[in-house]
């Protein structure tokens, strides 16, 4: 199985989010290997939204590698079940690394979900990107776990 990479734009989430999130990841890591990644949020964000966007998207591309399977978090994306996106992640890496990348309180810019191969949404609602980043890990603890025959997910019972 190949790893995931999670790279995100923004700053440190407080630390009670950053206890959740390392606690995820740990977990994860029992199952597939995990790269975290942050990129610093593009200075003149205030003045020049679109110089600001195109700045993040560039130290993204930096931290991904050709072959990546890239997944952008967006809400106009497509939301998974948890069995789904554990099929998702059971096809994608036997293949490559799983890329997920979660933009600034800016969004992303348009050419990193164009050039995406899927754009994944946690929810039609807009959430802040430390609440996104801790959901996306769990989410993915909780598809690895399911792929291994572990009893965190309940599913639907009936």
């Amino acid at each position: 199985m190949n790893g995931i990479l999670l790279v995100w734009v923004g700053r440190r989430a407080p630390e009670p989010y950053e206890t959740l999130c390392r606690d995820y990841a740990r977990r994860l890591t029992h199952y597939v290997p995990l790269s975290e990644l942050r990129v610093v949020p593009a200075e003149g964000r205030a003045a020049d939204r679109r110089r600001a966007l195109t700045k993040e998207a560039a130290a993204i591309r930096r931290h991904l590698a050709p072959g990546d399977t890239v997944v952008p978090l967006d809400e106009s994306g497509r939301e998974r079940t948890t069995e789904e996106l554990a099929q998702f992640l059971r096809e994608q890496t036997r293949l490559r690394r799983v890329a997920f990348v979660i933009g600034s309180d800016l969004g992303l810019d348009a050419e990193i979900k164009d050039a995406a191969d899927d754009l994944l949404a946690l929810s039609r609602l807009t959430l802040p990107h430390h609440l996104a980043r801790l959901v996306l890990l769990e989410q993915l603890y909780r598809a690895c776990d399911l792929l291994a025959g572990g009893q965190y997910h309940r599913g639907r019972s009936g």
